[in-house]
């Protein structure tokens, strides 16, 4: 810490009780953060945003001066609402922060599933102090004891959202801002807000979102700076296929046998794309151990997992006393305590930037440099290699990714949608609070003066109509909305409190055999080329009901390898591509490998495209590499498509089976003379997009406006047609 208590201004400001608290944990002083924290929190007159690294001392920023705020001025009922997206980080929080507010002789009670009872039965009757939730539990909260609610937050003074990015433009984080203003409306009054996060984008666009209803001015604190020295590998690899059509390769062999060499012996979190590489990877380095001789330290961890086996895992971590590493997806990328880790692996292309910087902040804490080794397969090269692989794309979107994050440089929130789904929960959650509504009083509440702001009064209307066809609702005589029969068994399940599912994966079938599983990020339709498991498929049919997509065996070029499209990639991410393929400068931190890859890269780059034109042809085909977001990309695919254009997407590249680039060019030219298809029109009748949990309650033609804005960029789209 830099700066000394006894020259600190914040020191000074604070409850005595909170400041003999300060004394025993032995600090030399306040972070930066902290000391500029304090008087704005202790004013509790703005919403804010802290943002700055993990382990940079955030949540302390936030409760110190709220529990001096609590000890100063008592409050009847719970004084400070703390909401995070997981139990464990709860858990985390409470054993952290519990001797803060005992110094101060108020209650801090952790509320999820795994709570006792009787905890929770001590706090209903005697509301004080703090109280850490999930969302879900706290609608439970709301809808359930609706008429404890004034009682029990007649007090509340503050509001902290931990992990806020987290939050930011997912449906549960629309749940999340529609019960804080519900919850203000119960109230009648304005709360501050405070957002805790270690990786954002737009700082300014974070701080609208934090309440998008308005009503409170927001102010910030950023700590931009990484806080230590970073070393940083980036690990190529080829996978050598000893039989072509093989599935797999000698590339994750040889991975293993680096990530044991290079972990064993210290605490690490090893990340991969998904939980079948998980699975894969842990128990690869278990057998590594078992062939060495030695105690077994690799684990995996992800979300299927039973709660007592992550558990274990993560307080092996924390005790620090045995090495272990731990083969994770995202589960561990939050602000858990899991102790100090050595270094961070990343197997696979990281799924953001924001992602990347977040988990590198896991590494490294106590002045230990932070370490991360970026882990990236390509595929052998052969005369019939897919153009993707020829520009060894995993690689260099790999390298992009790392520049922007040594530039500060994060994704920004996506544009608002109109999450309908959420829409359709927080009306039945609305109805079943207070047994019935005006339908535009629930417009009012949550849409005019909520976070539902991009629903129009019309769509409202239609979307009211489409709950009453799905019997969710039901109107009086008197023009009150209240559930229907369907609407009070939905609301009245125990998995209603989530305004999540976890993403739907369509299995693949092929001539009645069983390919696999995909979750599906873009609507799939008839005829639609397909990359899977190193083969080419063409699409016959997609059954929404069964989840299952029937393929046939496509026959052309080789399908270029894929390895963990998970994320829509950001057209920032693309430029800098851009400007790495037309660059010469070699990265010191890839390996000899890594080296040759981007070498490798830039010169098929070079000979792909003469002039650096976007269009070129390869063995009888056309291609587009385009250096736009996914969004854009995607609409580009829809818009040939809806002009007749076969056509097929892997990463930024479509490919035109059978046409050369004259060709292509020809078909461009020809498009722009035509009217431009309207966004709508584009994803009309798309299958497999009704992803989020209550889509099928809601008509087509909203949910056609909800697809537009998740998916579609038709400005970026024309101008690259109209550039071509």
């Amino acid at each position: 810490m830099s700066t000394a208590n006894n020259s600190s201004r914040a020191f000074d400001i604070l409850h005595p009780n909170v400041k003999e608290w300060v004394w025993k944990q032995n600090w030399l002083g306040f972070r930066k953060i902290q000391e500029e924290a304090i008087p704005i929190v202790l004013e509790a007159c703005d919403d804010l945003v802290i943002s700055a690294a993990t382990a940079a001392g955030k949540t302390e920023a936030a409760f110190v001066p709220i529990c001096s705020s609590l000890a100063e001025q008592p409050t009847e009922g719970v004084g400070v609402l703390y909401i995070s997206p997981l139990k464990a980080l709860i858990n985390d929080q409470f054993y952290r922060l519990e001797s803060l507010f005992n110094s101060i002789d108020l209650p801090l009670t952790p509320w999820h599933g795994d709570v006792s009872e009787s905890r929770k039965k001590r706090l209903r009757e005697n509301p004080s102090g703090g109280l850490l939730i999930t969302p879900e539990s706290l609608e439970a909260f709301i809808m359930h004891r609706a008429h404890h609610l004034k009682r029990f937050f007649s007090g509340l003074r503050f509001i902290v959202v931990d992990e806020f990015h987290e939050f930011i433009g997912s449906e549960r984080g629309q749940q999340l801002l529609s019960l804080l203003h519900r919850l203000e409306f119960l109230i009648r009054r304005l709360v501050p807000r405070i957002a805790l996060s270690a990786t954002l984008g737009d700082l300014q666009m974070v701080m609208n979102l934090l309440r998008p209803e308005g009503g409170m001015s927001c102010r910030l604190i950023s700590s931009e700076a990484l806080r230590q020295n970073v070393r940083l590998q980036l690990r190529g690899y080829l996978a050598h296929r000893t039989d072509p059509d093989a599935e797999e390769g000698t590339d994750k062999e040889q991975i293993v046998e680096d990530l044991f060499r290079q972990l064993r012996g210290s605490s690490n979190l090893a990340f991969a794309n998904s939980r079948s590489d998980v699975e894969l990877f842990a128990v690869a380095l278990r057998e590594a151990c078992e062939r060495n001789g030695c105690e077994n330290e690799f684990f995996p961890h992800h979300g299927n997992l039973s709660k007592n086996i992550r558990e274990f895992l993560e307080k092996r971590l924390k005790e620090g006393v045995l090495p272990t590493t731990a083969v994770c997806t995202s589960t561990l990328e939050l602000g858990i305590d899991i102790g100090q880790v050595t270094s961070i692996a990343q197997v696979g292309i990281p799924p953001s930037v924001s992602s990347m910087r977040q988990r590198l902040g896991r590494s490294g804490r106590r002045g230990d440099p932070a370490i991360i080794r970026l882990y990236i397969s390509e595929k052998e090269l052969d005369i019939r290699s897919h153009p993707v692989d020829l520009l060894r794309v995993h690689l260099l979107q790999t390298v992009a990714m790392v520049e922007l994050m040594v530039e500060r440089w994060y994704e920004p929130p996506r544009p608002e949608t109109l999450h309908l789904s959420t829409l359709v929960q927080q009306v039945l959650s609305l109805l079943f609070q207070y047994g019935g509504i005006q339908a535009d009083q629930a417009y009012n509440l949550l849409c005019a003066s909520g976070p539902f702001r991009a629903v129009s009064p019309s769509q409202f209307a239609l979307f009211l109509r489409s709950l009453a066809t799905s019997e969710l609702i039901t109107q009086t005589h008197d023009g009150c909305l209240v559930l229907g029969l369907k609407g009070e068994r939905v609301a009245s399940h125990y998995s209603f409190y989530a305004a999540f599912q976890t993403p739907e994966e369509y299995r693949l079938e092929a001539e009645g055999y069983s390919l696999g599983t995909l979750p599906i990020l873009y609507p799939i339709t008839k005829d639609d080329y397909l990359i899977f498991a190193g083969k080419r498929w063409q699409v016959q049919s997609v059954d929404e009901e069964k989840k299952l997509i029937q393929l046939r065996y496509a026959y052309g070029g080789k399908p270029p390898h894929f390895g963990g499209e998970g994320q829509m990639v950001h057209r920032k991410i693309r430029e800098k591509m851009a400007s790495i393929y037309c660059g010469d400068s070699v990265p010191d931190y890839l390996n000899p490998m890594a080296k040759a890859l981007i070498r490798e890269g830039r010169e098929s780059y070079q000979q792909l495209l003469s002039q650096y034109a976007p269009i070129f042809s390869y063995q009888g085909n056309g291609y587009a590499l385009i250096w736009l977001g996914d969004d854009a990309v995607y609409t580009l695919n829809l818009i040939f498509k809806h002009f007749g254009i076969n056509v097929a997407r892997a990463f930024n590249v479509l490919e035109f089976p059978d046409l050369d680039a004259d060709e292509v060019q020809l078909k461009i030219r020809r498009i722009r003379e035509y009217q431009m298809p309207s966004p709508l029109s584009l994803v009309k009748g798309l299958p497999s997009f009704r992803r989020n949990k209550h889509d099928h309650f809601v008509a087509d033609e909203l949910l056609s406006q909800e697809c537009v804005a998740a998916i579609i960029n038709m400005d970026d789209a024309v101008e690259w047609l109209r550039s071509v």
